[in-house]
């Protein structure tokens, strides 16, 4: 198991980067886990509201009505959407924050060779680890994410599909 100290030099060694791309890590999973517990326990309740309204309408044949049933719809897409493309966004914003690593990790081994002429292993290895370890974090990151938010668009797809499919019950 990783210690504090551990950590602490992990991130050291992987530059200032690192901490960003630990920073949307963590939003990422937070709007990924707050999405899975909108669908595990709120979005029933959405669905029903929408739903109850629907039938407590006499009139579900009319243009008035068929606008009213596309605004509950609507509604109800909207509610299981949220948040979703901010999370598919930190999903593609990992691995580019991981090549922003790999570029200062870079600049930082071109200016140590140039101060030292090359002659300094250990400040060029530096370097190397600050260019390589962002751009493992940033991709192992992402990979994390990527099924969870290609799954939550078909999982709000669905959703709403069957909030439809019930209202046309009527």
């Amino acid at each position: 198991m990783l210690g504090m100290t551990e950590l602490q030099e992990f991130l050291a060694r992987g530059g200032p980067v690192l901490l960003w791309i630990m920073g949307a890590t963590f939003i990422m999973w937070a709007l990924i886990l707050e999405r899975l517990f909108y669908f595990r326990v709120a979005h029933a309740a959405v669905a029903e509201e929408a739903l109850s309204e629907w039938r407590s309408r006499s009139d579900h044949k009319s243009k008035f009505a068929h606008w009213v049933k596309d605004k509950l719809v609507s509604e109800v897409r909207q509610k299981a959407q949220a948040n979703v493309s901010f999370a598919k966004a930190m999903v593609a914003l990992a691995p580019l924050l991981g090549l922003l690593g790999t570029v200062t990790g870079m600049v930082t081994v071109f200016d140590n060779m140039a101060i030292t002429d090359g002659a300094d292993a250990k400040a060029l290895s530096r370097g190397v680890s600050q260019a390589t370890i962002p751009t493992m974090a940033g991709m192992v990151a992402s990979i994390s994410g990527i099924p969870f938010a290609t799954g939550m668009d078909k999982k709000v797809r669905r959703l709403v599909q069957k909030v439809e499919d019930q209202m046309e019950i009527y």
